[in-house]
């Protein structure tokens, strides 16, 4: 299983959503550039860079401070926010993104992710964000009558490389929230999942490393907030199942 470590990009900042709302949100002292490198040098595989401003505009908004950290680590990246058109998509590849990952795009216009599947296959990912049941899209400020496995599915089918599915009502601390969601989403699918909003705790890695077809973790608030060291994340992704006591 692959961590991911996020970098939140909003006025050229670094910063965490706070309950989620893409207008209400918590800055960290550290530059994006010295959070990627520091995660480089711990280890990090990949990196998960959004661009906050993106999701609440569309474009490229901080396309300057996100190419600066593509150019300046020897990892790959995969990059999302506000990516709605195949013009957007090819200036992000264009800037050095391995990956990109489509949200509201994706829900409103199903050709506009066939073709972006069909013309960077195996490098386009959909991220899915559901509430209590519901897909939410425009930063969770829109609630749709979508079940997070039915678009899943159809995605699924029209080439996406991999889901990215949060699960908010544990990014929130819903009392009653589980890995029941995921797990469900996961089993259901014949791609890979990667989690998002799911790791508070080490112990939550080593949950998520065990249910099927879980081949990621996007970690970013619990990273930046020092509750999960990003080493110890990694050691226990790498681990052997078998090694690893299902909490």
């Amino acid at each position: 299983m692959i961590i991911y470590p996020t970098i939140q990009v909003k006025g050229g900042k670094c910063v965490n959503l706070i309950r989620g709302n893409v207008t209400e949100v918590e800055e960290f002292a550290v530059a994006p550039l010295a959070a990627a490198r520091s995660y480089v040098a711990k280890g990090a595989e990949w990196l998960h860079l959004v661009d906050i401003d993106g999701i609440l505009q569309g474009g490229e908004h901080n396309g300057e401070v996100i190419t600066e950290i593509m150019k300046s680590v020897d990892i790959p990246c995969q990059v999302g926010g506000g990516i709605r058109t195949m013009a957007a998509a090819e200036w992000w590849f264009k800037a050095g993104a391995d990956r990109i990952v489509l949200g509201t795009a994706a829900v409103k216009d199903r050709t506009f992710v066939r073709e972006a599947c069909s013309h960077w296959p195996g490098k386009v990912l959909v991220s899915i964000d559901a509430y209590e049941g519901k897909v939410v899209i425009e930063g969770w400020r829109e609630k749709t009558m979508f079940s997070p496995l039915e678009l899943a599915r159809e995605f699924q089918n029209i080439g996406a490389a991999a889901i990215i599915y949060t699960d908010i009502d544990m990014d929130i601390d819903l009392p009653e929230a589980s890995f029941a969601h995921t797990t469900q989403l996961a089993k259901e699918l014949e791609i890979d999942v990667i989690s998002s909003g799911t790791v508070r705790r080490l112990d939550d890695v080593a949950v998520l490393k065990h249910l099927p077809r879980i081949s990621g973790a996007i970690i970013g608030r619990a990273l930046f907030q020092n509750a999960v060291s990003l080493e110890d994340a990694i050691a226990v992704a790498k681990q052997p199942v078998a090694e690893t006591p299902f909490i």
